[in-house]
């Protein structure tokens, strides 16, 4: 071999290794935490969208402001998606490479589309209170973290619910419960569970999808005039929520006998039906509000001085409140890591995951983190990758939502046995091996 074919052999194997270690290179290089910001703030979903992402970026420049992850300070970039899921793939190819600390899909459709991916490029996906329902079991699922609920959880809630304004679960035998869904990956998903529920109280679910984005729902809302159920339940996002609740008052609904998973129960949602939509009831993962500390750090380090992403006033809205516990848990995993691989070092993706997999949030670090009164502990393992399946129900008055003081937890027997069935098909299918002992240690 001459010398300079031995020089262009070697220059081949440099960009070869290169590419295929590019992104845990540029995590080992770095000097700044990267979080990739998956966003759509455009479109039909965009009043919804946008004060989640406003949350999680102010957020993070609240962390920057205050010294960082320990020291180490936190980059981001956007990538509008529109909520599309094709989109959505783009965005992540474009900025896995960049060193991805771990991404938030924002969309159940880029969530599947992901999940295959996410285990080659060692990137953990945040599903905060979407996603795949079966990715709980993290014995199967290592890389989805479907963190405080599913819609398993969500739709199991809503009948405990339901079963307890009846007088009990016995007294669902005979009613008609309506699921009015956007007809998507995201809608569709809390289907099995319902099903389930309906075998076992004996009331009968109708299936009414709904077209993305939402905006026609006439013949929808023309078979909840016809079969007149008991209860409908909305399972919208979007322009699709406020579209159901106009629908409702045309055709002479019931507004209190609706019940909205936590996607539909935002003041976007309600805003522009305003006193029609009372006693309208939605899911609440979290409370709303200026009134926790955290949000009034937001204020005094981010917004006061300028650097708000959106407007001050839309600051505890309950979207907002949601992007902002989405990033504090990313920066908690981080934080976790760095407790095991350096602290005051850059995590990488895999290291995020451990951290992910191993939060413990008890009451006194949620009040230590200013979130006292916004969300339940949240403790995750590497058999639960939820850590939390609570939540409460709230109700528009006409002008703004009142939350109950009740929580309700998800029926752990009915649905750890669907996991389990539905995690073992995936894995079937994928042919993996259910993670070991010594996996769950790494």
């Amino acid at each position: 071999m001459t010398l300079k074919s031995i020089a262009a052999t070697a220059a081949l194997a440099a960009a070869t290794f290169g590419a295929l270690f590019a992104p845990s290179l540029a995590q080992a290089q770095a000097k700044e935490q990267f979080f990739p910001l998956l966003v759509y703030r455009t479109g039909p979903y965009a009043p919804n969208g946008t004060p989640w992402a406003n949350g999680k970026q102010d957020y993070i420049k609240y962390i920057n402001a205050t010294g960082g992850i320990n020291g180490v300070k936190i980059s981001f970039e956007e990538c509008e998606t529109g909520y599309a899921t094709d989109k959505g793939v783009e965005c992540y190819e474009r900025l896995k490479g960049k060193g991805a600390t771990l991404i938030d899909p924002q969309a159940t459709g880029i969530t599947f589309a992901l999940t295959d991916k996410a285990p080659t490029d060692k990137i953990p996906l945040i599903t905060l209170g979407y996603g795949l329902s079966a990715s709980q079991d993290g014995n199967v699922f290592k890389w989805n973290f479907p963190l405080m609920g599913s819609y398993w959880t969500a739709a199991d809630i809503l009948i405990q619910h339901i079963a307890k304004k009846e007088g009990g679960a016995d007294k669902l035998k005979g009613k008609k419960i309506a699921l009015v869904y956007h007809d998507s990956p995201f809608g569709k998903e809390p289907i099995p569970l319902l099903q389930e529920r309906a075998k076992m109280n004996g009331f009968e679910l109708s299936l009414i999808p709904v077209a993305a984005p939402g905006i026609e729902q006439k013949s929808a809302w023309l078979q909840v005039r016809q079969q007149r159920p008991d209860y409908v339940l909305l399972w919208g996002w979007g322009v699709m929520n406020s579209t159901a609740l106009k629908e409702a008052v045309a055709t002479g609904y019931p507004r209190e006998k609706m019940y909205g998973v936590w996607w539909a129960g935002a003041e976007p949602d309600v805003k522009d039906v305003g006193a029609n939509a009372k006693g309208y009831n939605a899911l609440a993962l979290n409370s709303a509000g200026t009134q926790p500390k955290v949000m009034q750090e937001i204020i005094k380090n981010v917004h006061d001085k300028g650097q708000g992403t959106g407007p001050k006033d839309e600051i505890g809205s309950v979207l907002y409140t949601r992007g902002v516990i989405i990033q504090m848990l990313g920066i908690e995993a981080v934080k976790r890591a760095q407790e095991r691989f350096g602290k005051g070092k850059v995590m990488t993706g895999e290291q995020v995951r451990w951290g992910l997999e191993n939060l413990a949030l008890d009451q006194k670090k949620l009040d230590a983190l200013g979130f006292s009164g916004v969300m339940r502990p949240i403790s995750t393992s590497c058999q639960d990758h939820m850590g939390s399946t609570w939540a409460r129900i709230e109700t528009w008055d006409g002008s703004k939502w009142n939350i109950a003081p009740e929580w309700y937890e998800a029926d752990e027997q009915i649905i750890k046995p669907m996991v389990k069935v539905a995690g073992e098909k995936y894995a079937a299918e994928k042919k993996l091996n259910r993670r070991d002992a010594a996996d769950c240690s790494s």
